[in-house]
């Protein structure tokens, strides 16, 4: 059996952020757009998956699956809470954080990784307060506010290319 990417069954309605206090509208921004990459995605074969669809960018629906938990993992599990774990994706063919390297045989666990490392992200910033630093490659302070702004602001911009790449792939779109 031909294994698709799996229906999202979504849990944050955006009119229902606009009146919330600031952590939980924030969370509630990154899980509306976590899900909206999945959704995205959904009903997909893992062919379709791989398939770069807007040439000569070798840009996938699947590469922006194994990207986004890659970024989220730097920021918050390595750089704000400090834990020493390394890369998700670690194959020179993978390219920028995961973007490359995609294979069909992998969209599977590649979903299932990208699952596990949201949640891993989203305990390692339970519980700490919008004002707390870490420190940037630079040296800067960064505040964990700065961080969810910072990783609603990359969802978007992806969920944009995801968005075009599914609409290049059957026509479908998250209008």
């Amino acid at each position: 059996m031909t294994w698709t990417a799996p229906t999202v069954e979504r849990t944050t309605q955006i009119g229902r952020l606009a009146t919330l206090p600031e952590r939980q509208m924030l969370e509630g921004w990154l899980t509306w757009h976590r899900e909206t990459l999945l959704d995205t995605c959904a009903g997909l074969t893992a062919a379709q998956l791989v398939q770069p669809v807007l040439h000569p960018s070798n840009l996938t629906l699947l590469g922006l699956v194994r990207h986004m938990p890659e970024v989220e993992r730097s920021w918050f599990r390595r750089r704000f809470a400090g834990e020493d774990i390394t890369r998700l994706h670690t194959d020179p063919e993978d390219g920028d954080e995961g973007i490359e390297g995609v294979r069909e045989a992998n969209a599977e666990r590649d979903f299932a990784r990208y699952r596990a490392e949201t949640v891993a992200c989203t305990a390692a910033v339970t519980g700490h307060d919008l004002d707390e630093t870490c420190t940037s490659a630079q040296g800067a302070a960064l505040s964990l506010r700065w961080l969810y702004v910072h990783m609603i602001q990359e969802y978007a911009r992806h969920n944009g290319h995801a968005d075009l790449l599914r609409q290049h792939t059957d026509g479908r779109t998250n209008s």
